[in-house]
């Protein structure tokens, strides 16, 4: 048996910013050259970021990515990091006719190896996912061939993100040919309730291939995806070797004990399995294997607990979009409420309290313990807080457009938006907006009120699941969280009834049903979706099944004007569900 270590680079590349990303690369690299790797391996569409989504289709995009590979290669070299291969993720072109129905210039979700100041080979993704949040028959064409390297006596192949969750391809290819080591690059999001299928997939792909198999994740925030990392690597059995953590950054080393091959270079063709045929590629980096050493043990990081997963999620989210986008600062409306409580911890744990401005706004509707409530969060976290009382301009509204009932009602959520928008503009805060995923669902919120903003942290966040955050948070923090107490909602905001205050006496379970009970039917309903006969039996009472799917599907046209949010369900509102919002159709 011969030793590699593997060097597997978790990392937190950004979209488009292609000199930057091609910085860090190097900047791991060399890291890795210092803890003795044979070769490292970076995350899915590294170098331009991902998605990319329609930038693929620009001339100009995909050109930049193919020189920024070739320039990377050659800085290597110069930096005296030539003699580590490296894989990396990029963007490539096929060289494909034009026709009609193929992406423009048959862009590839592609992988490269650098090796001496060289792009020694080329691959790309042979299944292309088109599900949930993937579109990926819009962008790429798929590959057809499959490199083996061979590094120190041992044949390693490349795979691409999806090829691993596939039947057939690149893995059944691999395991034909007789690779000892399936590298496998990936830019796979975060959802909840995923379990563990991330490890059971790979160990189960190792054992299908006769081979050791390394799983490299992106990690940060993306819009609306959220990357967890959580990269790791199996032997030929599907044992754990070695796994990082989740949310952050990091470098996992890991050594591996892998068969030398004697098989022939050379080209040949093989039946992939799925319809198509795929040539593999084999060639040799250096034959000689490494004389022995002793291995360093590899950290096996332990997976969080659901709510520690999600909210880390919601934390990088935030952190990521606030920096990646350019702003220094956010502001929200704190109104007492779990929502906005809940929102202002998750904005100050990402980019600590000194950058998070809370606006109290208070109306003749709302109650002492509300103010109290908003004063106190203020007091425990040490954000900046601002009273702007909104009663005489409702009052100066009225005066000159008589409203009443809900038009009212909305009146004073969209003045409350209104100074949100106006001091961002001012100041150039993120207007951060606090609604929930049930008050979503149903339309429970204000277009240009309460829906207005740029960022909306909980926005795939059921209401029950708020509420079981704000208490997880309370008595638990975590390396990385900007701040650093617990208790950081008071209880009140937590306990309390919720209501929108915007009438005398407001409860929320004046227009909806508790929230246990309209999240599990929310949860039927747009996560799985069934339909309502398979609702009621499913043993939601019927008038409810009927009142909250018309609740629902008359709000689509609020979800779209909403702003984005990180995806943590596996059916978010906006690149999960996708419905038209001039329709027709009504579940009976």
């Amino acid at each position: 048996m011969a030793q590699l270590r593997i060097a597997l680079a978790q990392t937190n590349p950004t979209v488009g910013d292609l000199s930057a990303n091609a910085d860090k690369l190097v900047v791991w690299t060399r890291d890795a050259a210092e803890r003795g790797a044979h070769l490292v391996v970076f995350t899915e569409m590294f170098l331009t970021g991902y998605p990319v989504e329609d930038l693929v289709l620009r001339t100009s995009f995909v050109d930049a990515s193919i020189e920024t590979l070739e320039s990377t290669a050659s800085r290597l070299a110069e930096e005296g990091l030539g003699e580590l291969p490296v894989v990396v993720g990029y963007v490539d072109r096929a060289g494909l006719a034009p026709r009609v129905g193929q992406p423009k210039g048959a862009p590839l979700d592609a992988a490269a190896l650098l090796y001496r100041g060289r792009v020694v080979t080329r691959t790309a993704k042979h299944h292309l996912p088109n599900y949930g949040v993937f579109d990926e028959y819009r962008y790429f064409v798929r590959g057809d061939r499959l490199p083996i390297f061979r590094l120190h006596g041992v044949d390693v192949a490349v795979a691409v993100c999806e090829d691993l969750w596939q039947d057939g391809g690149p893995v059944a290819v691999a395991g034909q040919a007789g690779a000892g080591l399936l590298v496998v690059p990936n830019a796979s999001p975060y959802e909840k309730e995923k379990d563990d299928v991330r490890l059971e997939l790979c160990a189960r792909r190792a054992r299908e291939a006769g081979c050791a198999l390394v799983y490299v994740n992106q990690v940060g925030g993306q819009d609306e995806l959220v990357f967890d990392g959580d990269s790791l690597a199996v032997n030929d059995s599907g044992e754990l070797m070695a796994r990082a953590g989740q949310f952050r950054e990091e470098l996992l080393v890991v050594d591996l004990e892998l068969p030398e091959s004697t098989a022939p270079l050379g080209e040949v063709a093989h039946d992939a399995g799925d319809g198509s045929a795929i040539t593999v590629d084999r060639f040799e980096l250096s034959a000689e294997p490494v004389p022995a050493y002793e291995p360093v043990p590899a950290p096996v990081a332990e997976r969080l607990s659901l709510h520690a997963e999600v909210y880390s999620a919601l934390v990088l989210a935030v952190r990521d979009y606030v920096a990646k986008n350019g702003f220094r600062s956010v502001i929200l409306g704190l109104s007492g409420g779990i929502d906005s409580a809940l929102t202002a911890t998750i904005a100050a744990d990402a980019i600590g309290p000194s950058r998070v401005h809370c606006v109290l706004m208070p109306s003749r509707y709302s109650s002492e313990h509300s103010v109290g409530d908003a004063q106190e969060l203020v007091r425990r976290q040490g954000v900046h807080e601002e009273i702007v009382p909104i009663g005489d301009i409702v009052d100066a509204f009225e005066k000159e457009i008589a409203l009443s009932g809900l038009a009212a009602e909305n009146l004073q959520a969209r003045v409350r938006g209104m100074i949100l928008m106006g001091l961002s503009n001012e100041h150039g805060h993120l207007v951060l907006t606090t609604g929930n995923k049930s008050e979503l669902a149903t339309g429970y919120s204000t277009l240009y009120g309460d829906s207005a903003g740029g960022f909306a942290p909980i926005k795939d966040v059921p209401k029950t699941m708020v509420w079981e955050l704000s208490r997880w948070r309370n008595t638990h923090t975590a390396e990385g969280f900007l701040l650093d107490i617990k208790d950081p909602i008071p209880d009140n905001s937590i306990s309390k009834e919720p209501s929108a205050e915007l009438r005398p006496d407001q409860r929320d379970t004046d227009s909806l049903p508790p929230y246990e009970v309209l999240d599990r039917l929310l949860d039927d309903y747009v996560e799985k979706d069934m339909g309502s006969r398979e609702l009621i039996a499913a043993g939601h009472e019927p008038a409810l099944v009927r009142r909250i799917i018309r609740l629902v599907d008359l709000a689509e046209y609020k979800r779209r004007q909403y702003p984005p949010g990180p995806k943590i369900t596996p059916k978010n509102f906006g690149r999960d569900r996708r419905l038209p919002i001039t329709n027709r159709w009504r579940e009976v």
